[in-house]
């Protein structure tokens, strides 16, 4: 008995070790490409790591466009964007799994079923919209489009529905209202589905590409995506530098997973348990 747990431990264990290096090595190969002197990019036969480090490529590359004018630009979209989905999701979570009103799980299904529809059907209509807004070229223009999301209500909610009735029934008997209830009972408790949200939803702003690319037409205006597609236009066969680029801007993804992942692992385990 002893000897198949091992087995199967030492399976497992080899099948993850295996996927993982699947899934590091594209980061690891974009790193060592962005190292690398340009005309050892496509050597024959490939090399992992070029005959020197070329750390100037990271300065070249920020300085070849106003890379760090498209960072900004990501960090705002981004944050701004994650802070509205996390403030009307909640919102509308608690509403749907703690509140008793006719029709809750019929608009709820509705609500739900907007998932379905791909972006791309939404944005030749969603323009039309921001054009008559006059949010061409704005921040406004990048986020509020995207800022209420089924899917962060989704989570949420099935992240409230797994809290005891108890919390809030003891509450109301000491006198708190449903604002109380949901700010200072409810809210705290959900700091792993909140955390998993707000990096799904940071990293779905960063990397935006379909949406900034037909709203912005500003340089000034455009994110991370926008620029590195202008990056390559401009340095045609340079990939190295394209690397360096794309190199510098996963490092606030890779941030902010870091800082939240024990919300994340808690939260992705916890949101789709069923509820009451």
């Amino acid at each position: 008995m002893n000897r198949g747990k091992t087995l199967k431990a030492a399976l497992s264990q080899t099948l993850l070790t295996l996927v993982a290096v699947v899934m590091i090595f594209p980061f690891f190969w974009m790193i060592t490409t962005a190292l690398k002197p340009a005309a050892e990019v496509f050597s024959v036969p490939p090399r992992i790591v070029g005959s020197e480090l070329r750390w100037h490529n990271f300065i070249d590359a920020w300085n070849y466009l106003p890379f760090s004018r498209f960072i900004v630009n990501g960090l705002v979209v981004s944050g701004i964007g994650t802070a509205i989905v996390l403030i009307s999701s909640s919102l509308a979570a608690f509403a749907f799994s703690r509140l008793h009103w006719r029709g809750r799980d019929g608009v709820f299904l509705i609500y739900l079923g907007t998932l379905m529809i791909p972006q791309e059907v939404l944005v030749v209509p969603m323009f039309m919209i921001m054009r008559e807004l006059g949010w061409i070229n704005s921040y406004a223009g990048l986020i509020m489009p995207w800022a209420f999301t089924a899917f962060g209500t989704f989570l949420l909610r099935q992240f409230f529905m797994t809290l005891p009735r108890e919390l809030e029934e003891a509450a109301t008997i000491d006198g708190a209202g449903i604002w109380t209830v949901y700010w200072r009972i409810l809210l705290p408790l959900t700091r792993p589905a909140m955390g998993t949200l707000a990096v799904f939803t940071f990293i779905g702003y960063w990397n935006s590409f379909l949406w900034p690319l037909l709203i912005v037409s500003d340089v000034n205006m455009a994110t991370v995506p926008l620029g590195l597609n202008m990056f390559l236009g401009q340095t045609g066969n340079q990939w190295n530098l394209l690397m360096a680029a794309a190199t510098i801007s996963v490092i606030p993804s890779a941030l902010l997973v870091i800082a939240l992942q024990k919300y994340l692992v808690k939260g992705i385990a916890l949101s789709g348990l069923g509820g009451r």
